[in-house]
């Protein structure tokens, strides 16, 4: 019962993270729920020397990587490219308000951009894509983000600010000039 409420609370945000991780919402949905239940059969192991969230985003952010691998894996054996960006299933980003004043075409555009948007941040290398997510998108703090990488805050902040000038770059290739 306890463990169901904490799954209701958290939800919603690890699903996020898993999502900007993998680019594939149904995929996200699955890595999510397994990693509930890793949660769950480990809930005796967390200390409490951090938050529950951050305790949680750690174990999501684990079963993200291993899917990311063996997608990668899979990719290879299937002779895919592996130069191709990670393309998302054409859905707006999650927790996204939609104004009843939008028109149609607003909206269509509005979901092209962020689909490519999410295809550059897909782009980005997995160690990348996790600080980005975990500081710009999620909020977390750099202290937290240090516990769940296991990294000093300074490894932290400078690698977050090579990936947003990454980002920045990819951007202004798909989009021009951002100003």
């Amino acid at each position: 019962e306890a463990f169901s409420v904490l799954v209701r609370r958290h939800q919603k945000k690890m699903l996020n993270i898993a999502y900007r991780m993998i680019g594939d919402y149904d995929e996200a949905c699955d890595v999510v729920q397994e990693a509930f239940l890793s949660a769950y059969r480990a809930i005796g192991k967390f200390r409490g020397d951090a938050r529950f969230s951050t305790w949680l985003c750690g174990i999501v952010l684990n079963h993200s990587r291993s899917h990311i691998k063996r997608k990668t894996a899979r990719s290879r054996h299937e002779a895919g490219s592996l130069d191709d960006p990670v393309k998302s299933e054409g859905g707006s980003f999650l927790n996204e308000p939609r104004s009843q004043e939008e028109s149609v075409v607003e909206r269509l555009e509005k979901r092209e951009r962020d689909a490519k948007v999410q295809e550059c941040i897909g782009s980005l290398d997995g160690e990348q894509r996790e600080v980005l997510v975990l500081r710009d998108i999620q909020g977390f703090s750099y202290e937290e983000i240090g516990m769940m990488l296991k990294l000093p805050q300074g490894t932290v902040r400078s690698r977050l600010f090579r990936t947003r000038n990454a980002l920045k770059d990819r951007l202004l290739r798909v989009f021009g000039d951002l100003k």
